[in-house]
């Protein structure tokens, strides 16, 4: 057994109703429908997670999971629109339309320090030992997200001192951090992302176990790698997330070529920070109104610092920029070919439109482009005065057929 969890005291700290602001009418119906069907049949059945956290922070969470003394098989009895999915560990897909619930039998470790360290290299392990709530709780990764809220008596229960850690704004690793990273690479990453999404701070054994491991990295699977690449833009916050990650030395490790060209470009002072806070402000205004800003512009904008770094033709570094991602993070193919695209178009679109030669206006990465290339104008100071007429042409040809155009010379 992992040797923080000797110290554990034996009982949590049990928050009553009125010692929170969590209210039934701020959670999920179908996730309620979950937790009081389980709880009826005579299973523990608590709302765990970023859930639990987010409402304890006054925010609309994303995701209600929920986490259960229930096996697998038995929440499947229980729900006849649930899914088993899972390698490592068995989870519950209980979908209502569009929707998932996730539902997990609770978990504990199965492994030693010793096995942890010297399996670190082939990644994270299996994690099939069903547990109690305690050992699930403490196999958690940071204390704000090892809290449990209890619908029976509309209690938060604490494990692991995550509500002071909310009050005091911090992410804390559970247990050893330089353990827990070895165990799970990507935590790492987790941790930056709570911290800029969040506004925390990262506490400091925490902070100072990810600059010491952050190689391990590597070892981590590559999809769940390029997927918190592009969590890391969520919520209008990927200066800042980007920012760590390039301090904390991880950048280099999963894209060496960027971090040179961040260097080259001032460091903590390059362009690379601006190009991300407008995005983050044009991302704040798109989410406003209900839209998504596509992956190819981010991807596009976090590697535009490339084409700055290197005296080229900006297509053909821009596919070497996009040819990176594609390479160390398995980007989607589409992805790739998009953000290529978006890095070449400035040599079209940086020039007042020519009658006759405007038919990329009807490329239906046309309004990506322009959006692209307007982040990084804005970032850099520069006068938008093309792009207001390329978008002009498109206002008022959008409607027309492209062989009402002349073809490019």
């Amino acid at each position: 057994m992992l040797s923080f969890l000797k110290k554990r005291k034996g009982k949590p700290v049990v928050y009553k109703r009125p010692e929170h602001c969590i209210s039934r009418k701020n959670i999920d119906p179908d996730a309620l429908r979950v937790l009081y069907r389980l709880m009826h049949l005579g299973y523990t059945a608590y709302l765990v997670g970023g859930g639990v956290r987010d409402l304890l922070l006054g925010r609309k969470p994303k995701d209600f999971d929920v986490g259960t003394s229930a096996r697998p098989s038995e929440v499947k009895r229980a729900f006849r629109n649930c899914f088993l999915v899972g390698r490592r560990f068995r989870l519950a897909h209980i979908r209502f339309g569009d929707k998932v619930i996730e539902t997990a039998t609770f978990r504990q470790e199965s492994q030693s320090i010793g096995e942890i360290l010297e399996n670190a290299s082939r990644g994270p392990q299996e994690d099939n030992n069903f547990g109690t709530p305690e050992t699930d709780a403490y196999r958690r990764d940071f204390t704000v997200n090892g809290l449990f809220y209890n619908i029976k008596d509309f209690s938060v229960i604490d494990w692991v001192g995550g509500m002071k850690d909310l009050e005091k704004k911090v992410i804390r690793a559970i247990g050893d951090p330089d353990i827990r990273f070895q165990e799970d690479p990507v935590r790492m990453m987790r941790a930056i992302k709570f911290s800029s999404r969040l506004e925390f701070r990262i506490e400091r054994k925490t902070l100072a176990a990810i600059k010491r491991r952050h190689e391990c990295i590597k070892t981590a699977s590559t999809p769940r790698v390029c997927e918190e690449i592009f969590r890391l833009f969520s919520f209008s916050k990927s200066a800042q997330a980007f920012k760590m990650m390039w301090e904390c030395g991880l950048t280099r490790d999963l894209l060496p070529e960027l971090a040179d060209a961040i260097d080259a470009t001032g460091g903590a002072k390059s362009l690379a920070w601006r190009y991300l806070e407008v995005l983050d402000e044009f991302d704040a205004k798109m989410s406003e109104i209900g839209i998504d800003v596509s992956n190819a512009i981010r991807a596009a904008v976090l590697m535009t610092p490339l084409l700055k770094a290197q005296h080229e033709n900006g297509g053909a570094v821009g596919r070497k920029a996009m040819g990176i991602m594609l390479r160390s993070l398995k980007i989607p193919k589409a992805v790739y070919f998009t953000s290529s695209l978006l890095m070449e178009s400035p040599r079209r679109l940086s020039v007042s439109p020519v009658k006759g030669k405007t038919r990329f206006v009807y490329n239906r990465d046309f309004l990506d482009a322009l959006d692209y290339n307007r982040i990084i104008l804005r970032a850099e100071g520069k006068s938008e005065k093309a792009l207001d007429e390329w978008a002009d042409i498109y206002d008022n040809s959008f409607a027309k057929s492209p062989s009402d155009e002349t073809a490019e010379g």
